[in-house]
């Protein structure tokens, strides 16, 4: 990969990439810390790196870095352990892209990065397998769990009211 198509590929997927890392984590600070690691792991790998394969490195890298760091982090606690409405300043309905995202956040963190890399990203099932280091298989069955949680509570009135 060139220094040109390294800059591009910045250019094209920083976004993406933080948006995938930030729907997973929920932390800006953290978020730009992975992406900006992303980045220099794949610049200090870019003799290495072809430039058509650029998009799913960087993702890879991103996915396993945001990996990495969780698990330092659970060393120091975790949001679960926080209850949701004691830093809520309202129970009412928010909208349903606030439902969607309680949704996201109640599935297992495999399945929401296999659904967010597939329905927010666009990602094939093979895609997503190099990414995640699943089979074809396993993603589709990640994907078709979390999809029937996701409708599961969706569906329930008292989630969305």
């Amino acid at each position: 990969m060139t220094i040109e198509q390294y800059n591009e590929c910045v250019d094209v997927h920083a976004d993406g990439v933080y948006r995938f890392i930030l729907h997973n984590i929920r932390d800006k600070e953290m978020a730009q810390d992975i992406v900006q690691d992303s980045f220099e792991k794949m610049w200090m790998n870019v003799e290495n790196i072809q430039a058509t394969s650029s998009k799913s490195y960087l993702f890879t890298t991103a996915y396993r870095t945001m990996l990495e760091k969780i698990r330092r982090g659970k060393k120091q606690g975790s949001w679960n352990e926080v209850v949701e409405n004691s830093y809520s300043h309202s129970t009412n309905y928010s909208g349903l892209k606030e439902v969607l995202r309680e949704a996201l956040n109640k599935l297992p963190e495999i399945q929401r990065t296999v659904v967010m890399l597939r329905d927010y990203e666009g990602y094939s099932y093979d895609e997503i397998g190099e990414i995640t280091n699943l089979k074809e298989s396993q993603v589709k069955v990640y994907i078709y769990r979390a999809r029937l949680a996701l409708k599961a509570y969706i569906g329930k009135i008292e989630n969305v009211v």
